[in-house]
């Protein structure tokens, strides 16, 4: 059931950077809210504005393989084309053409966010010195 009212905002007076929603106590009940809870809200196209709680979430590291097909073109000996193979093998030829073909999910864990971020620095050890925010806003995907 959808409820409307008109509620002001009001300012937190232990820290004026802070906003205080005010709500009828029966409505926080019904909603599972508790003062100190985080809310989120969106603005309608309409100009209607739709608040609710910010729910928790946890970060997962996901591991993957990409899988590519490769392709080379190797000129050997009239009939010696197994030394094509031995040419691939040792890196020694040219790539004629690449196509990915997807990724494998091969593993995938919870993980704290220092936890996350210890490992952005091994993976990524050329942003080792960038702060935080930085990282997480170029390496993190968030929940929507």
């Amino acid at each position: 059931m959808i409820k409307n009212f008109v509620a002001v905002l009001e300012e937190d007076p232990e820290n004026p950077d802070e906003l205080i929603l005010p709500l009828p106590n029966g409505l926080m009940e019904e909603l599972g809210w508790e003062i100190g809870d985080t809310l989120t809200w969106n603005i309608g196209e309409n100009g209607e504005i739709t608040v609710g709680k910010k729910s928790e979430t946890e970060w997962v590291l996901v591991e993957c393989v990409s899988t590519f097909r490769e392709r080379y073109m190797v000129e050997v000996p009239k009939g010696k084309a197994d030394w094509a193979l031995d040419t691939v093998t040792m890196n020694e030829a040219e790539e004629f053409s690449q196509k990915h073909i997807g990724e494998q999910i091969v593993s995938h864990r919870v993980v704290t966010k220092d936890e996350a971020l210890a490992l952005c620095d091994v993976d990524n050890d050329y942003c080792s010195s960038w702060d935080k925010e930085t990282k997480m806003k170029n390496f993190f995907t968030f929940w929507k």
